[in-house]
């Protein structure tokens, strides 16, 4: 017999929220870039194999979900999806699922692309209000996965460009500074653990329901990582070093569940040390934890034990 195994759209990245996990959900700053590294594109096989029939019988649920959304904002091709399945569609990624690097939102984008009525394309002059605009679709869509969703994920992998939240309102493409072939580096630490996006979300929520906690985000964790995010968008890497400092810190006093248990040490070990300084690589519990260092051959030495992974060179 024949295998027959046809593209059915383009390549949609993973994504890498670089500073503003948690703190977007209350309004603060976040900066996500594309990470090209982990990719995924929509296939079809007359032949599935195990693992193209587990994601093929989960698109069937998406599916479902999709023709149940009652919304004004964005309608789909549903008897063209639905047929796609029936031929075997199913969704080949190598985006690592439950690692906070946006393999749901890869998903939830290519669906969009291919199915969407009136959708808006990267082609187009990308106006604030469109970009709310497929933020709130993308929201739709993905909380079939998350229960709640930002929406960001799908929107970043989407476009495809570096995106800026300055609010929930307020998103804007934004102009990283190119890579230099320097010491300093931001680079993925492989927990070697699934993490669960839900069940974070549930344990920030009910400790937002503390005064002193929700002090501790508006005055120490949002102004810490808008100092990040200024510093990283206009090149100021002493300054940033810095500010990355003490946001591992805040995050390591105040977000302990959060972090897997065997790395609160290693956590430690960074910022005493100076030779990296970690923080959480979406909403945490396991998958990547994200790391910063000015010296990327000592941190990989500090860190020989564990599996690291090159974002971005400064």
């Amino acid at each position: 017999m024949l295998l027959l195994i046809t593209m059915k759209g383009p390549l949609f990245y993973a994504k890498i929220l670089l500073f503003g996990e948690y703190g977007i959900i209350k309004d603060s700053k976040g900066l996500a870039i594309p990470f090209n590294a982990y990719r995924g594109a929509l296939k079809t096989s007359n032949d599935l194999d195990a693992k193209a029939k587990t994601s093929n019988q989960n698109l069937f649920k998406f599916f479902n979900y999709i023709a149940g959304l009652n919304s004004d904002k964005v309608t789909f091709n549903l008897d063209e999806f639905k047929k796609d399945l029936e031929d075997g569609m199913y969704f080949d990624s190598s985006i690592p699922q439950g690692y906070g690097v946006g393999s749901s939102g890869a998903l939830v984008a290519s669906i969009y692309d291919k199915y969407a009525y009136d959708k808006i394309t990267i082609l187009e002059n990308l106006t604030r209000e469109k970009l709310l605009n497929l933020k709130s679709i993308f929201s739709l869509m993905e909380s079939f996965f998350h229960g709640k969703s930002s929406g960001l994920d799908p929107l970043n992998s989407y476009l495809s460009l570096p995106i800026l939240i300055n609010s929930k309102d307020n998103l804007e493409p934004a102009g990283i500074p190119s890579q230099k072939e320097g010491k300093g580096a931001v680079f993925l630490l492989d927990s070697e653990q699934i993490g669960e996006t839900e069940p974070m979300v549930n344990i920030f929520m009910n400790k937002m329901k503390n005064e002193g906690f929700r002090t501790m985000i508006s005055e120490e964790f949002s102004k810490t990582t808008d100092a990040c995010i200024e510093d990283f968008l206009s090149g100021n890497l002493k300054s940033l070093f810095g500010n990355v400092k003490s946001l591992s810190k805040v995050v390591l006093k105040n977000f302990k569940p959060m972090i897997p248990d065997a790395f609160h040490k290693v956590w430690e070990k960074g910022i005493n040390s100076n030779e990296y300084y970690l923080k959480l690589c979406g909403s945490g519990g396991g998958g990547y934890i994200l790391g910063f260092t000015e010296d990327y051959p000592k941190a990989q030495e500090s860190l020989k034990d564990y599996k690291l992974e090159l974002v971005y060179r400064f």
